[in-house]
């Protein structure tokens, strides 16, 4: 993947690597002092819009603006400049387009605190009107900030958390859930008895676009609930294998997708905080296995391990870069907080993008 655009934004400076990470009172008060509104408690329009390429837009201008040092008035107009930027139709996101939003909210938040820092404008009552930041919204009703001793930061509560396999985040409790049910069906190593399943029962929260019962690409099968139960009874494991064309073509995979059927308990909300994910596999015979995971592994109040952490990073760097590059990320992002000069990493990263660009074009000329 390119680098990313916060990085070079900040890539010509020497600076110790803790500018990148500052501690929670000084990203507080950033944030504070950029927005004379708050929209807790209302919705986004999440049946018409992919949330990351709104909030996304908007959280990487203001932490462009926290690394150019811009004062209250320029992240403003930051943040102004970014709304228009912000937005796209949730119909992409399972489609090979999905990175694209994660990209563009980060390049564009960027260039927005670029303008705003060259004196650009917009208007300054954005975040305040129905028809500015909350055009995104289906109850948009701004309030007032509390004071910054008040007020309630999400990332001191938790972390973030790491999938374990390429997909939608909350197919990952259902993939725990379908797992578990396995083994009271096959130990580790044998063949699923698929022939005695007569019905697999899915209780999730409603999720519109992760409901593709016959996901029919790479990117639906990975936006799908019952592909990822499928596949994790099927096979014991779900990684990123699962949704190339070879696995998704199995006959038999076909026929648990068949037997499949989801329900949606009242108390199961998509919220990643508090969702759930039951499966419950019912056999020819009547005998029924159930199993609910509340909390699956990465989740931030079930942490991958860092070594399970660092395989995974390989994993995804190797296609990309030499090991000895992935190796010195590594060191260098285990050493951020006490970095002399982050240009080290800089320079790491913008290696690995001209190693995989030299590869590439070596593949095209061949």
């Amino acid at each position: 993947q390119r680098v990313s655009p916060h990085l070079k934004a900040s890539a010509g400076c020497q600076k110790p690597g803790a500018h990148l990470v500052p501690p929670s009172e000084q990203r507080a008060s950033t944030c504070r002092s950029i927005a004379p509104s708050a929209t807790n408690g209302c919705r986004l329009d999440s049946s018409r819009f992919h949330p990351p390429s709104i909030l996304g837009t908007m959280g990487s201008a203001a932490a462009t603006a926290k690394l150019l040092r811009l004062d209250q008035f320029k992240c403003k107009e930051a943040l102004a400049v970014a709304a228009s930027y912000a937005g796209a139709p949730l119909a992409n996101a399972a489609t090979q387009t999905k990175p694209l939003h994660m990209g563009n909210a980060s390049r564009h938040g960027v260039e927005a605190a670029l303008l705003a820092s060259l004196g650009l404008q917009a208007n300054k009552l954005i975040l305040d009107l129905e028809s500015g930041f909350g055009a995104f919204y289906t109850d948009y009703l701004p309030q007032t900030l509390p004071s910054l001793q008040s007020y309630s930061w999400l990332l001191d509560q938790q972390d973030v958390a790491f999938k374990s396999f390429p997909a939608h985040l909350g197919t990952h409790w259902v993939a725990e859930a379908a797992l578990a049910v396995r083994k009271h069906l096959a130990r580790s190593g044998e063949s699923l008895p698929s022939g005695r399943i007569k019905a697999i029962v899915l209780d999730i929260p409603n999720i519109g676009y992760v409901d593709r019962p016959f996901p029919s690409s790479e990117h639906e099968a990975r936006h799908s609930f019952q592909l990822a139960a499928c596949s994790a009874l099927l096979d014991g494991a779900i990684s990123a294998k699962s949704f190339t064309p070879q696995s998704l073509s199995r006959p038999e995979l076909s026929e648990l997708l068949r037997k499949t059927r989801l329900e949606h308990s009242p108390d199961n909300l998509p919220s990643f905080n508090s969702l759930y994910c039951e499966a419950k596999v019912i056999l020819q015979d009547g005998a029924t296995w159930a199993e609910r995971c509340d909390t699956f592994y990465g989740h931030w109040r079930k942490p991958l391990s860092r070594g399970d952490l660092v395989k995974k990073f390989h994993s995804n760097a190797v296609v990309a870069v030499p090991r000895e590059v992935a190796e010195g990320i590594v060191e260098a992002v285990d050493q951020l907080d006490t970095l002399e000069d982050c240009r080290a990493l800089f320079s790491l990263l913008q290696g690995a993008e001209l190693a995989k660009g030299q590869r590439q074009h070596r593949r095209e000329t061949l």
